[in-house]
């Protein structure tokens, strides 16, 4: 056997002759055409003769079993081309372009997105678009989006939301102070139109005045004359002295003219301006002679006044000889309820003269009645000297009563801005009287003067962090307007509507801490910095009463929890830990709170406390007997739960299980749950 197999072997032929070179490795560009392929013509494959023939390999000789294994393997063929197979012809055929067959909307979003992967951009003018659909807008946008690309775009529409809704906080509060500045330069404005108007309608009566005058020379050098005449006596720069005159005035008027004081009442301010002298009362149909009048013409009244003889027993003067004529008030008008008509160049006139060139009209009043007065010497110079008084004094009246009508206005509005801003002023009455005066009023803030505008802008701010609980900054704004209150001693008025203000937000504030404190009160730490909260707001009172309350309510939630199953050591042992826990507890906590002047309340309400758990104890021993097995179990229990409150200073272990005899003494059984 071993000699059979020293023949068999690949080598077992001679030694090879002409042994081919190897190459180097060339590149094929065409398939490998086998010998027996046939013969091709040499123009039809050109690119087939190119290609470099594969090397012949001598087929093994036929030397037993390994010859014939060989000889199989060189007779697999592979890469069996096809009988119809062009060589020439294009590898693979050109894909049709498919951009026309996408949609023009989804075209940009790719050339947008940049790479195949991210997702489509934000376009900002279609979302500006009023009348844009998003559901058909998404479906277009994110039809062939991946996960990933929606959630980019998603995130990428929350950035534009977030950066939209700081852009429209920014204009607010751009466009609040630009109100605010407009606003004061517009009340500025109307300050100063205000005073323009007055300016003018002064200029329309010295306008008028010197028409007048130029017009009529004798009534220009009566008036001279009259002022002449009163400087010495009349124009005094004192007040009081000016004052102290027309009291007189009013005074001579009421002893001389009989019933004046009935239709003219002493009023501040009142006084004579012209007693224009005797006049005729004609009859306004014939215009003849009635009556002899006189008339006087005060700052707000024309008062007419008629000419009686006087009585024989009348009083005297000391020389024996009385005035033979007394004047009795016949009618009295207001001068803006009347208007007074100069009759010249009305009627006929007779012997070139008319009769009524000396004469004037009253026409208005109450009953539109219409009265003729003539003077009783023509062409007195009394009557174009009450007609320019009379003109002076109606536009004099006209104009305090607009200027009336305008601080009353301003008043008003004063009144309404406060209180549409803040109800709570309806129920200050004084200080609703005296906000008209303190619109303008300046305070001193921090060396700068600021008006109480100013003091609304603050209370809008401390309103917006009430609003959006702002607790800290809302307690310091609060602080500082107390102390600018109290800074303001002298004036009364300002520091009452501060005042005022302050406490009313300060109220608002310390229920939200309240509320607040009541729900956090297991949370110490949130304790102490609500209760610090209230004893800057001055509400430490409120503070401890809330939070002993609380603390109260949780004893009790937490007793109703403990459900007595049977076993009453242990109903008494879980409710003695609950009670003497939460006390040990809140005594810890209230000393880290408060001050320890108001310790003395929490030391009473624990005692209020233990006194709740020696009823329910004695309510639940009154089943027991006293001195027992598990009476005693049930006392030892609760006094040594008590001993958990000398880690906080107290000591309550003599008064668990007090005041239990008295009620197990009368030998009467509990009514219901224990509850008489």
């Amino acid at each position: 056997m071993s000699e059979e197999r020293s023949k068999i072997s690949l080598r077992s032929g001679g030694k090879r002759k002409g042994r081919p070179t190897i190459s180097a490795p060339r590149q094929i560009s065409g398939p490998i055409l086998q010998e027996d392929a046939g013969p091709r013509g040499p123009a039809s494959r050109p690119q087939v003769e190119e290609t470099p023939r594969p090397r012949p390999r001598p087929p093994p000789q036929s030397s037993g079993k390994t010859s014939e294994m060989v000889k199989r393997r060189y007779s697999t063929r592979f890469n069996n081309l096809p009988k119809n197979f062009d060589p020439s012809s294009d590898p693979m055929p050109s894909l049709p372009n498919l951009e026309k067959y996408e949609s023009q909307d989804r075209r940009p979003s790719r050339s947008r997105g940049g790479s195949a992967g991210a997702a489509p951009q934000i376009d900002v003018r279609a979302l500006r678009d009023p009348k844009l659909s998003a559901d058909t807008y998404v479906s277009e946008i994110l039809s062939d989006a991946t996960e990933d690309q929606i959630r980019e775009y998603e995130a990428g529409l929350r950035k534009l939301k977030q950066r939209a809704s700081a852009d429209l906080q920014q204009n607010v509060y751009q466009n609040r102070t630009q109100f605010i500045k407009i606003s004061k330069e517009a009340e500025k404005l109307k300050g100063e139109m205000r005073t323009l108007r007055n300016l003018m309608a002064e200029l329309k009566t010295n306008t008028t005045a010197l028409r007048s005058a130029a017009s009529n020379p004798e009534a220009s050098d009566f008036t001279s004359e009259l002022s002449i005449g009163m400087s010495k006596r009349d124009k005094r720069s004192s007040v009081a002295d000016r004052t102290a005159l027309w009291s007189s005035q009013m005074q001579a008027l009421y002893k001389n003219v009989e019933g004046s004081q009935k239709f003219l009442p002493n009023a501040q301010g009142r006084h004579v301006v012209q007693n224009a002298g005797q006049w005729i009362e004609l009859d306004n149909a014939t215009y003849k002679s009635r009556r002899s009048m006189q008339i006087f013409l005060l700052n707000d009244h024309l008062l007419i006044a008629s000419r009686k003889k006087r009585k024989n027993d009348a009083p005297t003067t000391p020389d024996g000889r009385g005035p033979v004529t007394k004047l009795v008030a016949d009618r009295c008008w207001h001068l803006l309820d009347v208007e007074v008509v100069d009759m010249a160049g009305t009627g006929d006139s007779s012997g070139g003269r008319n009769k009524l060139a000396d004469a004037i009209m009253v026409r208005g009043g109450g009953q539109n009645e219409s009265f003729i007065y003539r003077t009783e010497k023509p062409e007195d110079p009394e009557k174009p000297a009450l007609m320019l008084n009379i003109r002076k004094t109606v536009e004099e009246l006209r104009r305090n009563l607009q200027s009336e009508r305008e601080a009353s206005n301003k008043a008003k509005e004063t009144i309404n801005y406060f209180a549409s801003r803040d109800p709570g002023l309806l129920q200050k009455a004084e200080l609703l009287e005296t906000l008209s005066d303190i619109k303008d009023m300046l305070i001193e803030v921090d060396g700068k003067q600021q008006n109480l505008r100013w003091v609304e802008s603050q209370m809008d701010e401390l309103d917006i962090f009430i609003a959006l609980q702002q607790i800290e900054p809302a307690v310091d704004r609060i602080q500082k307007l107390k102390a600018l209150a109290q800074s303001l001693r002298s004036n009364v008025i300002a520091q009452d509507f501060i005042s005022f203000k302050v406490d009313e937000r300060c109220t608002k504030l310390s229920t939200l801490v309240l509320r607040e404190l009541v729900q956090t009160h297991n949370d110490q730490k949130k304790t102490i910095r609500n209760v610090s909260w209230l004893d800057r707001l001055g509400f430490q009172d409120r503070a401890r009463e809330a939070y002993l309350k609380a603390r109260s309510e949780i004893i009790q939630k937490r007793c109703r929890q403990c459900i007595f199953q049977g076993d009453l050591h242990l109903y008494i042992w879980e409710i003695s830990f609950v009670y003497f826990m939460i006390i040990r507890n809140t005594v810890s906590c209230f000393q880290a709170c408060f001050p320890v002047p108001m310790m003395s309340a929490c030391v009473k309400w624990a005692k209020e406390e233990v006194d709740s758990f020696n009823a329910i104890l004695a309510r639940q021993l009154s089943s027991a007997e006293e001195g027992g097995e598990v009476w005693t179990q049930c006392m030892n229990r609760a006094k040594e739960h008590a001993k958990m409150l000398s880690e906080v200073g107290l000591d309550f272990r003599n008064l668990v299980g007090n005041n239990m005899s008295p009620a197990n003494g009368t030998g009467e059984p509990p009514v219901g749950l224990g509850l008489s």
